[in-house]
């Protein structure tokens, strides 16, 4: 799998609008101080918008209905006044004193209500040859409603208010309100008057109070901004400190401490961090120096072996070649030490070769090499064991015919462990190796029809000294090496060594290579799960090889 790497946003990058969003949405996964903050400012924005919102509709309603109350009272009080001053009037059918009248009430009450919007209408329709005319000081008479005269015509003893939009300056409209009640004149009935007050003035305080409250919210969402990230800095600087160390501790690095500064609940992590780092330091030294001595102790001894196990193996030869003039059960020892002594050399070879990884001392010998030429050979070189055990090894090259550099050598043990596996363990069916490349790599493959392996198996394949099954025979004489020497040889060269295998299905072992110069990325040349392939191990049998392709470079 190739590691994917996150673009990290700059400074300067935020610049770039268009760009916010992914930053944003990176700064939230990424950044506790950022997530903390902003969780913070949206609570805190919210709940002072709301908290203002309510005060705000609340000191607008106190603002109306305390209006509203004010020119009520002052209404009364004009109409009850006048209404005692025309109780005690006496007109006896004189139609200028009646007019006299109404005009001194109508003056009476537009004085003691406090406003020059005023307007009075007869009730009753019936005709009067003395009846005062109807008046209207403000030209109000088309902003009241029907519904309200309604009310007013239909109650006497009540006032009745609406909210209206009186006429401002510049042609705008301020709010208003209208205020109806009667009045009862002598000889001629019941007169029905509205008082209209603008609300210009509470407008304008309620605007100056919404304005103080957005800019206060607006300086407490600030305030809390500052407050919020001078906390936030004091806790998240430690704790960032405490990511990086453990961090750079994990990459490696294990002199790294983290800072300790006075004696609060931080200091106590920062203590209690650096004790547990000194304790790993130390372990991972002597675990380091353990491993060191028996990588010594390993290659010392296989090395020390070597002299006398070239004595024994040429006595064991020279004892091989004269088998035949020994009585049975000497020949068959004889020819039982060969075989050990052989596979003891094997051993100690393989020995030294795990001991040169653990110590990371193998130099690769690189050489410009044909992947499918090598299969070739491998095959060839192997051809007399794939016939001593019935299998038919047949090679599909269709690509992979460049050179690549390569450690041959190592790859071609590589290859020879696997195809050596595949012919112990094939069960005597057809074993496919093939060989294929793209632009970015080339990758052989080996699959044999065997018995498989499980899912738990298939992990552990690589292991050194497993064996998926202790109770099946050995034939070639492996040393249980050879797969986690192959997995090492892959690693050296930037490849993977990867495996596929299921119970009834058999086996597929892919070596992936990357091309010299280039980073192994993508999918292999080769899949590994070979998919359904609807080949049983009952119908497979031995076919006809199939021919190499012989084709140009593929790249």
């Amino acid at each position: 799998m190739t590691p994917t790497t996150a673009s990290v946003p700059t400074l300067t990058g935020w610049r770039d609008w268009r760009a916010w969003p992914q930053r944003v949405r990176y700064a939230w996964r990424r950044s506790l101080r950022f997530r903390t903050l902003a969780i913070t400012l949206g609570a805190t924005a919210l709940a002072i918008l709301v908290a203002f919102v309510a005060m705000a509709l609340a000191i607008q309603n106190d603002l109306f209905e305390s209006r509203v109350q004010q020119v009520q009272g002052s209404v009364q009080r004009a109409t009850e006044a006048t209404q005692r001053t025309l109780n005690a009037a006496r007109v006896e059918g004189d139609a200028v004193a009646l007019q006299t009248l109404y005009d001194n009430a109508v003056d009476a009450m537009s004085r003691q209500a406090g406003t020059d919007l005023i307007a009075g209408f007869r009730v009753s329709g019936a005709p009067s040859t003395i009846a005062p005319q109807d008046v209207q000081r403000g030209e109000i008479a088309d902003l009241i409603t029907p519904g309200l005269r309604a009310a007013v015509q239909r109650d006497g003893e009540q006032r009745w208010w609406q909210s209206i939009a009186l006429p401002g300056p510049g042609g705008g409209a301020v709010p208003g309100v209208v205020i109806g009640q009667q009045v009862e004149f002598p000889e001629v009935g019941a007169y029905e008057f509205y008082f209209a007050y603008d609300l210009a003035a509470e407008q304008q305080t309620l605007q100056f109070v919404q304005v103080t409250l957005w800019l206060v919210g607006a300086g407490l969402v600030l305030l809390i901004a500052a407050i919020s990230w001078v906390v936030l800095r004091s806790v998240t600087v430690p704790i960032a400190e405490a990511a990086q160390t453990s961090a750079t501790l994990a990459a490696g690095d294990l002199g790294v401490r983290l800072p300790v500064r006075g004696e609060d609940e931080f200091a106590t992590l920062g203590r209690s961090f650096n004790a547990m780092a000194d304790s790993i330091e130390s372990q991972i030294k002597e675990l380091a120096e353990l491993s060191l001595v028996q990588q010594r102790f390993v290659s010392d001894v296989s090395h020390e072996l070597r002299t006398p196990l070239t004595t024994i193996r040429l006595a064991s030869d020279m004892l091989n070649d004269q088998r035949e003039s020994f009585d049975p059960t000497t020949a068959r020892a004889a020819e039982l030490l060969h075989a050990q002594v052989q596979r003891f050399e094997t051993l100690l070879t393989d020995l030294l070769e795990i001991s040169r990884y653990d110590a990371g001392s193998v130099q690769l010998e690189y050489e410009p090499t044909s992947l499918a030429h090598l299969a070739e050979d491998v095959i060839a070189s192997m051809q007399q064991l794939a016939e001593q055990h019935g299998t038919d090894v047949r090679l599909v090259a269709p690509g992979g015919y460049s050179p690549v550099e390569m450690d041959p050598r190592r790859v071609r043990r590589v290859v020879r462990n696997l195809l050596g596996n595949a012919i112990e363990h094939g069960e005597g069916r057809p074993i496919v190796v093939t060989v294929d490349s793209d632009q970015h790599a080339v990758a052989i493959g080996v699959r044999d029809y065997g018995l498989g392996m499980s899912a738990a198996d298939s992990e552990r394949v690589f292991d050194r000294f497993w064996r998926a099954d202790p109770s099946r025979k050995r034939t070639i004489g492996g040393t249980g090496l050879g797969l986690s020497i192959a997995l090492g040889d892959a690693h050296l060269h930037g490849g993977t060594l990867a495996v596929w295998s299921e119970l009834g299905r058999g086996t597929h072992f892919v070596l992936t290579l990357p091309r010299h110069g280039q980073q192994l990325g993508g999918s292999s040349p080769i899949p590994v799960d070979p998919g359904d392939d609807g080949v049983s191990l009952d119908d497979l049998g031995l076919t006809q090889p199939i021919a190499v392709f012989e084709k140009g470079d593929r790249r």
